[in-house]
């Protein structure tokens, strides 16, 4: 059969004049189907014929996200039994699930009632797909259903979003820098005229007490400044040759003892042969241990006690690319509470977290993206909620 797309225009009823939602194919030869806005129900001419032939995944929705139908598309690109949709969340089906602290931006633009477009990778239906959220009115003008179709992207799409989105960050970072470079004169300033009037104060005094706290925000906004610019990548870079191995042994020597207190279990599996690459070991050791910290807080959140889940999977091989190139891959897979697909697009972005208010700044991954980028490598995510979260490193090899 071939390819299928829907659009969705609107149609009176000619004994009541009460509009219907029309879904229509380009195909002439397909039936029609409907969505009433009377009834709210989904109703079809000629059956169910027109749902079931199109080839995307449809999911009919409340606007509170529960789902109330689903053509057959749909059930087998998630691998359930009708049953087994109907009545659950969307977001609980495509999405595995949502975050207790985090609401999923599907849920949010569900909530609004408000027509959307976006691409997203949708592990409960196992692929990355284009999302068109569709709200369809009652006569009163309220939106009673909501359709969403799914569309599996193609991988030449796929490498235009990652293209698009290294764009994106790449911009984010000249602004970062630019708005660093503004703020950094004045809170320097700000700080040693501080510290002068701290030194003049008289021990012990409100004065004093007040300067000190002058000071030592200062002091937190000049760091702040000081990894946005290291998010920018302005400053300079010593290169050389590095094992990556021995990046990830001397990484894991400053937080076993943390992870060990607190039951995490470490797996580690290296290549046989060289991971060498050519770079600042310093820098990557940093990358190393910000998604380690993201990982320890994660287990923590899922698995208070000790438990054999509980667990950090760390390996480093090298490969051979098609083109001949060799490559280095960094995999670092915990068991914890995942992140909702919906914001992974949005994790390297600075100032960006999940972590509830107060438990991060935001930073850490956006630093760490731009080390990799500086090395001439890329680093992806890939989660569900409840089960893993996945951070995943390509690197050249050295001489590659």
């Amino acid at each position: 059969m071939d390819f299928i797309t829907t659009n969705l225009c609107t149609m009176a009823d000619t004994n009541d004049k009460i509009g219907k939602q029309l879904i229509h194919t380009e195909n002439p030869d397909t039936q029609y189907f409907y969505l009433d806005r009377r009834k709210g129900g989904l109703e079809t001419r000629g059956g169910n014929e027109l749902l079931q032939a199109i080839q995307d995944p449809v999911f009919v929705v409340t606007p509170g996200g529960i789902i109330v139908g689903a053509n057959q598309a749909a059930l087998k690109a998630a691998q359930k039994t009708r049953s087994e949709i109907i009545g659950n969340g969307i977001c609980e089906i495509i999405h595995g699930g949502s975050s207790p602290h985090l609401q999923c931006p599907l849920e949010a633009c569900l909530l609004t009632c408000s027509p959307r477009v976006e691409e997203s990778i949708l592990p409960g239906l196992s692929g990355e797909y284009l999302l068109t959220i569709s709200p369809v009115k009652n006569h009163d003008g309220t939106v009673g259903k909501i359709l969403i179709v799914a569309r599996e992207l193609t991988s030449d799409e796929i490498r235009k979003e990652d293209s698009m989105r290294t764009a994106q960050l790449a911009a984010i970072g000249e602004l970062a820098a630019g708005v660093a470079h503004e703020v950094n004169n004045p809170i320097t300033g700000i700080i040693n005229f501080a510290q002068l009037l701290l030194d003049d104060s008289e021990k012990n005094s409100l004065q004093e007490e007040l300067l000190e706290r002058i000071v030592n925000e200062g002091e937190r906004v000049a760091s702040i400044i000081k990894k946005l610019l290291s998010f920018a990548r302005e400053s300079e870079n010593d290169y050389e040759p590095i094992e990556m191995v021995q990046v990830i042994q001397d990484s894991l020597s400053l937080v076993e003892h943390q992870f060990k207190n607190d039951g995490i279990k470490i797996t580690t599996d290296y290549s046989e042969e060289s991971c060498g690459i050519f770079g600042n070991f310093r820098q990557l050791q940093q990358v190393v241990l910000n998604i380690l910290s993201n990982a320890h807080f994660a287990l923590k959140e899922r698995y208070p006690n000790s438990l054999p889940d509980k667990e950090i999977r760390i390996s480093c091989h090298s490969f051979i690319k098609e083109e001949g190139h060799s490559i280095i891959q960094i995999s670092i897979r915990d068991s914890g509470t995942g992140i909702p697909q919906g914001i992974l697009n949005r994790l390297f972005d600075p100032f960006f977290t999940t972590k509830p208010s107060g438990k991060g700044t935001g930073l850490g991954l956006s630093i760490s993206y731009g080390i990799i980028r500086d090395h001439g490598g890329i680093i992806k995510v890939d989660s569900k909620i409840n089960q893993y979260t996945e951070m995943i490193i390509v690197i050249p090899a050295f001489g590659a």
